[in-house]
């Protein structure tokens, strides 16, 4: 059934010549019939409450942005890793292989620069994941934030303080509202780790001003720092503050809640 604007029903159906050698209609011209077969139309007035049909398209998806194709970066991150840990610890070297690895990409593979990142950190190589990330940063790239995590984690593994302190100047001029908990806390374990209680207080102030509530292991990082400053009133307040008045524990296969000062 094919339905028409002006309300009209057009049915077609294909008869033998012998029943019908054509039809007329008003406003239209008379239809002649092929040798073999006459085609049957019959004209009826559709109701004008009866439904309409429709075909239902498929299911179509809107996008804000297109999704860039990440295919293959797992191994261009493979080959990146394979590069670096091949050559040796000349920065010209290591700038000029790295600059061949992208020579042919139209755009910069940060995904797979990222991946590959993250592959060095789990083998422990601390001084690849600090060049790569300074050519990287000699690039214009702007580092995410568990990469900057996973430089300042090479820094300190790698004894470089003062290396570590410049980028971190440098990520709260950047990135001074967008800053994660987990680069605070990263931080202060480091300064922590090469008991420096003034540089602990220091970022924990920063961590306050900001916003942003630190984790346990953080408040008991500046709880000592505090002491061994002889800021006892300080140390009160922050314990007081911050610690979780609840600890949870296994007890006989089950989940026990206990408050922190009991165990």
């Amino acid at each position: 059934m094919t339905e028409l604007g002006l309300g009209l029903c057009l049915h077609a159906s294909f008869l033998p010549k012998s029943s019908f050698k054509g039809l007329y209609l008003p406003n239209s011209s008379f239809f002649r019939t092929p040798a073999s077969v006459v085609a049957r139309i019959e004209a009826v007035r559709c109701m004008n409450n009866a439904p309409m049909s429709y075909s239902k398209s498929g299911k179509k998806e809107h996008h804000l942005w297109m999704k860039r194709d990440t295919a293959g970066s797992g191994q261009k991150a493979l080959h990146l890793v394979r590069i670096v840990s091949k050559l040796p610890n000349e920065k010209e070297v290591i700038h000029g292989a790295l600059d061949k690895w992208t020579a042919w990409e139209t755009e910069f593979p940060v995904v797979a620069a990222a991946k590959a990142l993250e592959i060095l950190r789990r083998r422990n190589q601390w001084l690849r994941i600090i060049q790569v990330s300074k050519w990287l940063l000699s690039k214009g790239q702007v580092l995410t934030m568990g990469t900057y995590d996973s430089l300042l984690l090479a820094f300190e593994r790698d004894g470089r303080l003062k290396e570590a302190e410049e980028l971190w100047r440098m990520i709260l001029q950047r990135h001074t509202r967008s800053v994660s908990k987990r680069l605070f806390s990263r931080m202060i374990s480091l300064y922590d780790h090469h008991h420096v209680s003034e540089k602990v207080v220091e970022v924990f102030a920063d961590m306050e001003e900001l916003g942003v509530r630190p984790d346990a292991d953080t408040v008991k990082r500046v709880a000592v720092a505090l002491g061994k400053l002889r800021e006892f009133e300080k140390q009160k307040l922050v314990l007081m503050k911050y610690q979780n008045k609840w600890k949870y524990l296994h007890f006989n296969g089950e989940r026990v809640r206990i408050r922190a000062e009991e165990r």
